[in-house]
């Protein structure tokens, strides 16, 4: 293989890998949002109320 397709090879490879990390160290470090109480909001609907 010449010199030239195994700098770009590295450097594919490097630029996948390097995005994939960092998205991964995203993904870990997210915060995550508050979500509604699906009990709380539906508590004023009959059909969901107990006997």
């Amino acid at each position: 293989m010449k010199t030239e397709a195994i700098i770009i090879m590295v450097l594919a490879q490097g630029i996948v890998t390097g995005i994939t990390v960092y998205f991964f160290y995203r993904v870990l470090t997210t915060k995550p949002k508050p979500e509604p109480d699906s009990f709380t909001d539906n508590d004023d609907e009959a059909e969901r109320q107990q006997p």
